[in-house]
Formats: structure tokens, C-alpha cells, sequence
């Protein structure tokens, strides 16, 4: 397990998860807050990325702001067929994350799919079902959104009951419109890893073929609209430390709405809470609140739900931990790649 080499990486990696700065040398703005020069800042970076304690760097985008369709989905798979479902599964483009996890629903993984689509989610969905040889499939989309927004403790200061106030929620979510051709092509760049490289963002924007102050007045167009959650780093959790996630699912009131929202707010406040959503329920599957929860181990984890358990009252519920990691990727936004995927299996 690789981990930060010094505090002065450790500070580093947290300023890299909140945000980088769309400047003209924003490695030299970065090193200004951890008293580095430009040089240093961009050799640590360096370094932590062929370490793969830095997955990516790249825009934050928010799927369903960008028009598309996405949804955590729970398959159940006999385990002669887990392999072969795998496969099948992973096959489509649109998927990023895909789980083996500790329940009788063994495999869960995210998919998104583009306003073109002539399967739509639903019946993407439904072809995985069938083409993975799925004993039962449960579409769990995104209800209500209370907080997304991945910030892996690395500072190592952090206890399981702290509280802060979501970033992302649904309330940062506007209804934009369609984008035009010239954002959508904002969008294919700014989801490119950044290079490291001192001038890195004017060189993106001599790609874009515009003034360097276009590209950021845009770049701050797609944050106040909520289209982009931020542009940051995404790290490998285990290399930088957090080993271990819990998939924590609660069962909350099913007919008292604003008691479920409350709850979810709640939940949402929890620092060690990544992700938290109302999904919905189905008769063999009551829990309508997901919470993801990240620590140094499994212990810590179950620190964290238990401290949620307290705050909410909630006992019916589970944490579900990933056993294998079959694929975890940054979803692909205006590609051809699902269409082609479409055009080959639907």
C-alpha cells in the first residue's frame, strides 16, 4: 500500500481532491498554499501519480446535468456465472464502477447512458440482465441527491463523527438546456486527464481553438451551473491510505417523505460520508437511503455507520463491502463508444 511520503504530500493531496485552480500556472498557485514553487509542486505531483496514489486529474463533471441517464444497479449472480457476467457487464462504456460486494445482490455497478441512446437506461439495463444470465436485477437511480463529493482523509486528522456541510447536493443542480457544440467539445477536453505541464490549462484552450479567458469564463459557467462539480484529483483509495468502503443501506420511512428527507440530511452531514441518496425500495429490498463511507479499515467504517445509526435511530440496515474491484473508470461524456456498443449488441 503506497501512502502520502511526507506531510508535505499529505496537504498537497487534500488541496488536489478540493479543487484546482483554472489559472494560467496553476501548479505555481497550488505550491503557493503548500509553500512550494512551481517546480516542486509539479515533481511531487509526478511522483504521487506514477506511485498511482493520483488516479486522474480532470474535470468533475455531474452526469445527469450533462443530459444523461444513470443509475446504481444490484445484480444478483450465481458465482458459476460471475466471470462471464463480469465481462458482459463491463462491455458497455457507459459503465465506471462495477463491485463484488458481501450480499445476497453480489454485483453492483453504475451506468450512465447518453441523451442519444435508442436503449435508453431502462433498456440498457435490461440487456445487461439478460446478457449477464442474471438471476434478479434492481434499478436503484438516484432519487434525491443529499451529497456527492469523494475527499479521502489523508491529513489522517479526521475522527468518524465529524460534520461538515455537504459541497455538491441537489440543490447545486440547475436545468441548464442542451449543451451547445462548442461545450459539449469543453466537455471531451476537460475530461482528459491534465497534463502536467506548467501552462497546462492555456494549452487546453488553444486545443479549444478560443482565448484563454473564454475557456475560464466557461469553466466557471459549468460550476455555477452546477455541471461541473469541480476539477480536482481522483485518488487510488487504497493507495493513498483509506482501506476499506462500506456501502451502507438504511431502511427509511416509506411513506413520510419529509421525514426521509431529514434523515438523509442527516446523514449527509457526516464527513466520512461520500455519497448519500434516496433510491428506491422494492418488496425484497426495503432500504431506500445509501450512504458511501471510506476509512482506513473496516473498523473505522463501522465507526462511522454506527455513529449514523445513533443520529438517525435507523436499525434496519446493512454494510455492504466491496470484496473485488472489477472496474472503476471516469465515465466518457460524447463519445462514439455507446453507440458502437449499441450498434454491436442491441
Amino acid at each position: 500500500m503506497k501512502v502520502a511520503t511526507d506531510a508535505v504530500d499529505s496537504a498537497l493531496l487534500g488541496i488536489l481532491q478540493d479543487s484546482i485552480p483554472f489559472s494560467e500556472r496553476p501548479f505555481a498557485d497550488l505550491g503557493k498554499r503548500c509553500g512550494l514553487s512551481e517546480g516542486e509542486t509539479l515533481a511531487r505531483v509526478k511522483a504521487l501519480k506514477a506511485e498511482k496514489v493520483i488516479r486522474q486529474i480532470s474535470a468533475i463533471f455531474d452526469t445527469r446535468s450533462l443530459g444523461y441517464a444513470s443509475s446504481l444497479v444490484a445484480a444478483k449472480i450465481a458465482p458459476e456465472q460471475l466471470e462471464a457476467a463480469v465481462v458482459a457487464i463491463n462491455s458497455h462504456p457507459g459503465v465506471s464502477h462495477n463491485y463484488l460486494r458481501n450480499h445476497e445482490f453480489n454485483l453492483w455497478y453504475t451506468i450512465a447512458v447518453p441523451p442519444t441512446s435508442r436503449l435508453g437506461l431502462a433498456g440498457t439495463v435490461d440487456l445487461l440482465h439478460r446478457r449477464s444470465g442474471a438471476e434478479s436485477t434492481r434499478l436503484l437511480p438516484t432519487l434525491r441527491l443529499f451529497k456527492i463529493g469523494v475527499r479521502f482523509d489523508v491529513e489522517r486528522g479526521a475522527k468518524p463523527g465529524d460534520q461538515s456541510a455537504p459541497a455538491y447536493t441537489e440543490a447545486s443542480r440547475s436545468d441548464a438546456g442542451p449543451l451547445t457544440p462548442k461545450e459539449i467539445e469543453f466537455v471531451r477536453v476537460m475530461q482528459r486527464d491534465l497534463a502536467l505541464v506548467p501552462e497546462a490549462f492555456a494549452e487546453l484552450a488553444d486545443e479549444l481553438g478560443i482565448p484563454f479567458a473564454e475557456a475560464a469564463a466557461m469553466h466557471q459557467a459549468f460550476l455555477a451551473s452546477g455541471r461541473m462539480r469541480r476539477f480536482a484529483a481522483v485518488l487510488h483509495h487504497r493507495n493513498a491510505g483509506i482501506g476499506a468502503n462500506a456501502m451502507g443501506v438504511w431502511a427509511g420511512p416509506q411513506d413520510g417523505p419529509e421525514a426521509l428527507r431529514r434523515l438523509g440530511e442527516t446523514m449527509a452531514g457526516f464527513s466520512a460520508v461520500s455519497h448519500c441518496y434516496q433510491r428506491p425500495s422494492y418488496p425484497e429490498w426495503p432500504y431506500n437511503l445509501f450512504t458511501m463511507v471510506h476509512g482506513k479499515s473496516e473498523e473505522e467504517c463501522e465507526q462511522t455507520l454506527g455513529a449514523i445509526a445513533a443520529a438517525t435511530g435507523i436499525t434496519d440496515r446493512h454494510a455492504l463491502y466491496s470484496t473485488r474491484e472489477f472496474k472503476k473508470v471516469r465515465v466518457r461524456y460524447f463519445t462514439d463508444d455507446e453507440a458502437a456498443w449499441e450498434h454491436e449488441n442491441g
